[in-house]
C-alpha cells in the first residue's frame, strides 16, 4: 500500500487534539521542561487508502528542527519512516543543520527506530521525568515494560546542506 505524506493543515488541529489526549493524555507534550501544544505546531499526517495512519508534529529553533510527537498505527509498515523522511525535507528547507528528538528510558521501541534510521544518542538527562511529571502529572511512573519512566534519552542526526 502506498503511504502519502501532508502537511498539517488548521482544519487539522481538533483531530491533533484528540491524537494527543488518546495518545498521550494531555494535549500537550512536555519535553525538556518545555512545554508544546503539537496541534499548534508544523507537521505531517500519514494516510494510506484515505485513513490516518500516522502523525509527526515539529518545532524549529534556530538551526535545529526537534521531533516533538510521532506516531504510527500501521507497525512495520513504512509509516513512521516516511514521516521522518518528510521532516527531514522541511528541515532542509528551513536551513537546519541538526533533526532531533527525545524519548524516554523505557521507549526501547523508539530507540530501536531512530538508530536504524541513523540517529545516534548524545544525551542523557537523568531523572528529568521528574520535573516534567511537576508540569504533566499525567505522566506515569512506569513506562513500557513496567520499566521506571526517569530519564530523557536525546538522539540526533546531522543533517547535510
Amino acid at each position: 500500500m502506498d503511504i502519502s505524506i501532508r502537511p498539517l493543515l488548521d482544519p487539522d488541529q481538533d483531530w491533533v487534539c484528540q491524537v494527543m489526549i488518546a495518545e498521550w493524555g494531555s494535549e500537550i507534550a512536555v519535553v525538556h521542561g518545555d512545554i508544546y501544544r503539537p496541534a499548534e505546531l508544523p507537521g505531517f499526517i500519514a494516510e494510506m487508502e484515505g485513513e490516518k495512519v500516522g502523525l509527526l508534529t515539529y518545532h524549529i529553533e534556530g538551526e535545529a528542527c526537534e521531533i516533538v510527537t510521532i506516531n504510527s498505527w500501521r507497525e512495520d509498515s513504512g509509516v513512521g519512516s516516511a514521516l521522518i523522511e518528510a521532516v527531514k525535507q522541511a528541515a532542509r528547507r528551513e536551513r537546519c543543520h541538526r533533526l532531533w528528538v527525545v524519548t524516554t528510558n523505557d521507549n526501547l521501541h523508539a530507540l530501536r527506530f531512530y538508530q536504524k534510521r541513523g540517529f545516534t544518542i548524545c544525551a542523557i538527562r537523568v531523572n528529568a521525568i521528574e520535573a516534567s511529571r511537576k508540569i504533566k502529572p499525567e505522566i506515569p511512573l512506569l513506562g513500557n515494560n513496567g520499566i521506571p519512566l526517569r530519564d530523557e534519552i536525546e538522539l540526533e542526526i546531522l543533517l547535510p546542506m
